[in-house]
């Protein structure tokens, strides 16, 4: 990524000269795109304006502003009138029927995924753009509901057709009668120049958020890595997080990165003493209520002493133990559901479900040692108990070099020489439940939460319902500089490189007496970006809980990376048996659907997965294509180390794909998830070829009037599909596109272990696919070496990603000692393992690192196959030459 633009190139005052007719008109009643009607029905007081007509200064980058102007012909702004001032206000844009359509729509506060139909009634509520069909003039139309002012806006379904939008400040405090530039629509023949292109229009003229091309991105982006999430939640502490690392050293893979997620943090509850973390939590849902009372680290992290972990006889660890804590919390849970569940059929004798439940709570509190708990204690081998420092300190500054996160951060790098990212987790508001009054010099309140009606048509969460059951402790945002920076500052002195930000969108719930939800997201998202610019190198930070036009349009001058897809799930939460196979197509399609548009402003992460999941495979094939980090979140104990070697090399680094990857073009008006035909396949490029993974995710998707996702076991089962060459968008990366002019392509497919080749006129490859299964299909160019011998590098086949492992590639004609011509291929490649090439003919010779090997080449399909080391001083680089 290029480094941030200097200000100096930038350009204030810019009048546009150029003069071009645009392509939409909005005339009798009717937004036409080229002649074409796009909408009908448009309501009298909806009106449009050219981008050129409304764009006409800018303060971006002057490339920027040149590239914005030269598609203005193709953009403009929808605006509306009303009457009376309102903080929330809805109109019709107009109706249209029988037009395929792509949507992406949050169907939760923080999450968002794809719907697709063809009319405007089909759209769902918060809708944060649609992607409209026009085959009458072979282009695309997008509609995005955007900011003006202090109101932000969404699209929802109407009757008949009718597309309304919806533009709301979050504060009944701030109101309006109208807009002039409240959405944007522009038209393109390409759908993926049409993301570019609108985005950049819209940076250019809002001027609040930065491309993901401005920006740096952090080095975990290539790297694998470790998240304590799923392995411990809530009970996650030093000597759990010290065995995870190690045991992924011990078994060849070490991370290059590590999350200490949700749990280790000061928390407590209002019940509680102010200055005393709350004890023996597990799940996630029993902290949603709680509120930081000091900005360190909890007890847990406190209490390390230096050197507790390091030394020549390692600590015992029980594995056993944080399953079985979360076993217990789970009974807890469910028996509480069913207390839940009584009530609500009018049961009133109670009494037998609370005796269940105080039990439960009393095995629990026992498992973690009675009132001493909330430690998973390891032991040395001798049977004693580890040393930790019992003195805990009221303020952050007290911690000292041998005790604390410091020590246990230093100790973590001094063992574990790859460790190059520490990050650790927090909301967006501090905790879940803010930050408590009186326990911090920070001026915070308890501010009751309101929900917008737009999100009346989200998915039921916990997370939501707990959070407006104990309101937020907000920070007055006129300290959120302070905030962050308090934050940030400690954690950068302790050894911490990085945060994932997460639960941002609550800031929407307690606008109202801030100047409503921009008003306040801005002074948030300022002193956020200020923060990770002075404490985390301007790149660590992981975005995450953040997928709504707000987020995008108002915090993203700094940020530069987040999450594309909800949570992994590894089960269904609502008790769907099979949800533990169904969940794990619809993750992929958040992920692909999403990166459309976030991936023009952030660079797109799919998460995390635990590598011994039934689903395991499944998800590492699409993330080793995806062009993010790879990381998992692997209990203590469960690891499938052959499935990890697939995905990533011993070093912790990854063969990773060069762009982001995104959904064919003959996926884009599709249900990939419950229309029974559709396979996922989704693009992207590595350095010398093109790839294509192809996913059966049917059997579970959004249920409009359940509002919620369920399982459609109708549609798991096999699939077929086709794929070609032309999938693959080659001009869509500068270094990819001429390998898109190639005649001719040799294309591997990674589970078949089949080699093929190709041409743009040759017919589409078949495939079949089982649920839940996928198949990787690798394009790479071939060349014409001399009048017998074709070539063309595949790369490691026991990678997923084979040709991610190519990282050079020469080839030259020359001229012998004795007047003989001769041609060669010379090959860098990262990795150790199986070496694949196509070759028509057999070469003369093969030099591994300069030295002649033996090799295999079969006449049969041309497989040139060369086995190659992992040499751990040339950083795993090998260099392979052909000469023929």
């Amino acid at each position: 990524m290029a480094p941030p633009n200097d200000p100096v190139n930038s350009v204030f005052n810019v009048l546009k000269t150029q003069k071009e007719d645009n392509f939409f008109e909005l005339s009798n009643g009717k937004l036409l795109v080229k002649n074409v009607p796009l909408l009908f029905e448009v309501p009298s007081n909806v009106s449009f304006s050219s981008f050129s007509s409304v764009c006409q200064t800018s303060s971006a980058p002057l490339p920027l502003f040149h590239r914005a102007n030269s598609t203005s012909f193709k953009g403009g702004f929808l605006g509306f009138s009303k009457e009376e001032p309102s903080h929330c206000l809805m109109n019709s844009l107009g109706e249209f029927t029988d037009r395929d359509f792509l949507s992406i729509f949050r169907f939760k506060t923080w999450w968002s995924t794809q719907w697709v139909g063809n009319s405007g009634s089909d759209l769902q509520m918060e809708t944060q753009w649609v992607l409209l069909d026009v085959p009458e003039i072979k282009s695309y139309v997008i509609i995005i509901p955007i900011i003006e002012g202090k109101f932000r806006s969404a699209l929802h379904p109407g009757s008949d057709g009718h597309v309304l939008i919806c533009a709301e400040s979050g504060s009944s405090q701030v109101k309006t009668s109208s807009f002039g530039a409240i959405a944007y629509v522009h038209v393109s023949d390409n759908p993926y120049n049409l993301m570019k292109e609108a985005y950049t229009s819209l940076r250019v003229y809002l001027n609040t958020f930065k491309l993901l091309e401005e920006k740096s991105v952090p080095s975990l982006v290539d790297k694998f890595g470790w998240c304590t999430w799923d392995a411990f939640y809530l009970t996650v502490e030093p000597a759990g997080v010290w065995h995870g690392v190690n045991e992924f050293s011990q078994g060849g893979i070490s991370p290059r990165f590590l999350i200490i997620d949700d749990g280790w943090q000061s928390i407590n509850f209002d019940d509680q003493e102010p200055h005393e973390d709350a004890k023996n939590l597990v799940l996630g849902g029993t902290q949603m209520t709680a509120r930081l009372h000091r900005l360190d680290e909890g007890e847990k992290f406190r209490k390390y002493k230096a050197g507790s972990l390091l030394g020549p006889n390692p600590p015992l660890f029980d594995r056993k133990k944080p399953k079985m804590l979360i076993s217990k919390a789970i009974e807890i849970e469910h028996a509480e559901k069913a207390r839940d569940k009584a009530i609500q059929s009018g049961v009133n004798d109670l009494s037998q479900f609370d005796i269940k439940i105080e039990k439960l709570k009393k095995e629990l509190n026992e498992m973690f040692g009675g009132d001493q708990g909330n430690s998973l204690q390891p032991t040395c081998k001798n049977g004693e108990e580890l040393q930790f420092n019992s003195q805990g300190c009221g303020s952050s500054s007290c911690n000292s070099d041998n005790s604390g996160m410091k020590a246990f951060t230093r100790n973590l790098r001094t063992q574990f020489k790859g460790l190059d990212d520490i990050y650790v987790w927090h909301a967006l508001c501090g905790a879940w439940g803010g930050v408590r009054p009186g326990t911090t010099h920070l001026n915070s309140k308890i501010t009751p939460c309101q929900l917008s009606q737009g999100l009346d048509g989200t998915m039921d969460d916990l997370a939501v319902i707990k959070i407006v059951e104990g309101g937020i402790g907000l920070v007055h945002p006129d300290q959120a500089d302070d905030f962050y920076d308090s934050m940030h500052s400690y954690l950068s002195e302790v050894g911490i490189t990085g945060v994932k930000v997460d639960v941002i969108h609550t800031l929407e719930y307690v606008s109202e007496d801030y100047g409503g939800r921009v008003e306040l997201a801005k002074k948030y998202y300022d002193g956020l970006s200020k923060s990770l610019a002075k404490n985390f190198n301007g790149t660590g930070l992981i975005s995450s809980m953040q997928q709504c036009n707000d987020f995008f349009l108002l915090g993203t001058k700094q940020i530069s990376i987040g999450r594309v897809g909800d949570d992994f799930w590894f089960q269904d939460p609502n008790g769907d048996p099979n949800g533990v196979y169904w969940l794990q197509g619809v993750h992929m399609i958040h992920c692909a659907y999403n990166s459309m548009w976030m991936g023009q402003i952030i660079q797109p992460d799919w998460d995390m997965f635990q590598s011994d999941h039934v689903c395991a495979k499944f998800h590492a094939g699409s993330r080793a294509i995806c062009g993010g980090p790879v990381y998992v979140s692997d209990s203590v104990g469960g690891h499938d180390f052959d499935l990890l070697r697939k995905l990533v090399f011993p070093d912790g680094t990854i063969p990773k794909c060069q762009y982001f990857a995104l959904p064919t073009r003959d996926c884009i008006f599709k249900n990939p998830l419950f229309d029974g035909k559709t396979i996922l396949k989704i693009w992207n490029f590595n350095k010398y070829g093109g790839v294509i993974g192809a996913f059966n995710s049917q059997g579970a998707g959004w249920d409009p009037k359940e509002k919620r996702i369920k399982g459609y076991s109708n549609c798991y089962k096999p699939m077929t599909g086709s794929v070609h060459v032309d999938d693959i968008e080659w001009d869509q990366l500068k270094e990819a596109s001429e390998m898109g002019k190639a005649e001719e392509y040799v294309v591997y497919l990674n589970q078949a272990e089949k080699l093929l080749l190709t041409k743009p006129s040759s017919d589409t490859i078949p495939m079949s696919l089982e649920p839940s299964t996928f198949e990787i299909f690798s394009f790479v160019p071939i060349k014409q070496l001399s009048p017998i011998a074709k070539f063309a590098p595949i790369g490691l086949t026991n990678m997923f990603n084979s040709g991610g492992a190519i990282q050079g590639l020469q080839y030259e004609e020359a001229t012998g000692d004795h007047g003989a011509n001769y041609a060669s291929a010379k090959v860098e490649v990262k990795g150790g393992g199986n070496f694949l090439a196509y070759s028509s003919a057999v070469p003369t010779k093969c030099y591994l690192n300069s030295a002649e090997v033996e090799f295999v080449w079969s006449t049969q399909d041309g497989k040139l196959i060369l086995n190659l080391p992992w040499i751990e001083e040339a950083n795993g680089i090998s260099y392979v030459t052909f000469l023929f």
